[in-house]
């Protein structure tokens, strides 16, 4: 057997990483690798043995301070032989003196405080099938109306790192669907559902206050006329668990999000839905 070729991952190479994200439950929206590749297209890699693909990673520099780690896969009859610590270094490098975030399985936790993450709060995933609401709220708008740079402003206080290219195209991608509530003229509250391999994703669903986020949420669900649904929460916004028990949702998966330093305070009280376990 040839050693391990670790290369970046070509555009048309990326299913790969979704299908095997697929394949260990993680459920990742039908358009997410377009999505994904507007923020750094080099920040995918793909390790090779004789031609095939063994393992993958993601690590996408948001700016020249703060990256993102995602999609560390080792095809399951290739794990144990040290292709997946040669592939994570690879990525890492990719990143630089970047602080570098994560949303690591459980399990994992302690290899990744190995190489210098630290915990910071777990997300839980809560699914669940709901009905759709009555009637949706007179004052909820399709997102696409809210311009762009008002979307992104209030992001970046949930966010770590600016990221208007992923923003614009996660919001016009064509099977996702974008609601937003706006109050006095602000945007209180704003949201995303995707279609996944089961069910719909929402995320981010961003808010003021709790009463905001249901509306929003409440919005979504009409949208898709209920079903199998999922939100990942901040466990450390006791609101925003609420509210997804509060609709018939259950823990369903966990993740430790996980940084290499400190990063600038963010308003996780705003957070109701994280967008992505893959990007943050």
């Amino acid at each position: 057997m040839n050693a391990l070729r670790i290369r970046p991952m070509r555009p048309d190479e990326m299913s790969i990483a979704i299908d095997w994200a697929a394949a260990e439950g993680w459920n990742p929206g039908f358009d997410d690798a377009a999505c994904f590749a507007t923020v750094d297209a080099a920040g995918f890699w793909i390790g090779e043995i004789d031609d095939e693909a063994v393992a993958t990673v993601s690590c996408v520099n948001y700016d020249s301070r703060f990256s993102f780690l995602g999609f560390y896969i080792v095809r399951k009859d290739c794990r144990g032989l040290g292709y997946g610590l040669k592939i994570w270094n690879a990525a890492i490098a990719h990143a630089g003196a970047r602080i570098i975030g994560l949303d690591g399985v459980v399990a994992q936790q302690r290899n990744y405080e190995k190489s210098g993450f630290v915990h910071a709060y777990a997300n839980v995933r809560h699914g669940g099938t709901v009905m759709a609401p009555n009637a949706p709220h007179r004052d909820v708008i399709d997102l696409a109306g809210i311009p762009l740079a008002q979307i992104a402003a209030s992001d970046a206080t949930v966010f770590p790192a600016p990221r208007p290219a992923f923003l614009r195209r996660w919001v016009g991608a064509p099977r996702h669907i974008g609601r937003a509530l706006v109050r006095d003229g602000e945007l209180a509250a704003w949201g995303v559902i995707r279609p996944c391999r089961t069910g719909h994703k929402i995320g981010p669903l961003v808010a003021c206050d709790r009463a905001a986020a249901e509306i929003v949420l409440a919005a979504l669900l009409d949208a898709i006329n209920g079903g199998q649904v999922f939100l990942d929460v901040p466990a450390v916004n006791a609101e925003a668990v609420a509210l997804a028990t509060g609709f018939g949702l259950s823990s369903v998966f966990e993740t430790a999000r996980m940084y290499t330093a400190p990063i600038a305070a963010l308003r996780l009280d705003r957070v109701f839905g994280v967008t992505t376990f893959e990007l943050g």
